[in-house]
């Protein structure tokens, strides 16, 4: 389903919008969900400097912000969440990543793992879609699908001995 032109004026003109949008990424004409993981690949690559506490920190924070900004833009859109709203793929992509090993390979399996889990939805994930509405339940489907991607990566990595 594609925006009408007052929805994406809804969401460009209020900086909920932008930030929900991932800053225009989840704006894509094609597949924004897996544009919006990628583009949440350019802050991660800052955010694995930090103290695991700080990553871990920023990503709640990112979460609770997203919950917010999410309520704010389904209720100016009147969509119940919408694909343009990517800042759960940015929550969801950096739980996935969060105890991947060094390495462009673990980043690569860890996107694919996130997106397989956010598309596929098994348990809870597709509880969390189905059950809760607004924008709890934009968020929480996404980052449930970035933690079972991140066990699945961390068991990935432990058989085959990477650190």
């Amino acid at each position: 389903m594609s925006m009408t032109r007052e929805q994406r004026q809804a969401v460009l003109s209020h900086p909920a919008g932008w930030i929900a949008s991932g800053f225009g990424s989840g704006l894509a004409p094609l597949a924004p969900g897996t544009v919006g993981s990628a583009a949440a690949l350019l802050p991660y690559l800052l955010l694995r400097e930090l103290p695991l506490w700080a990553y871990l920190g920023i990503t709640l924070a990112t979460f609770v912000l997203g919950v917010w900004v999410s309520r704010i833009v389904v209720a100016r859109t009147r969509l119940e969440d919408p694909g343009f709203i990517v800042i759960d793929e940015f929550v969801g992509q950096w739980l996935a990543l969060a105890f991947a090993p060094a390495g462009w390979i673990w980043i690569l399996v860890g996107f694919l793992l996130f997106r397989l889990f956010d598309v596929w939805k098994p348990w809870p994930v597709s509880w969390a879609d189905r059950a809760v509405d607004g924008g709890l339940g934009v968020m929480l489907d996404d980052a449930l699908a970035g933690v079972l991607a991140s066990a699945l990566l961390a068991l990935a990595a432990w058989g085959w001995g990477a650190s």
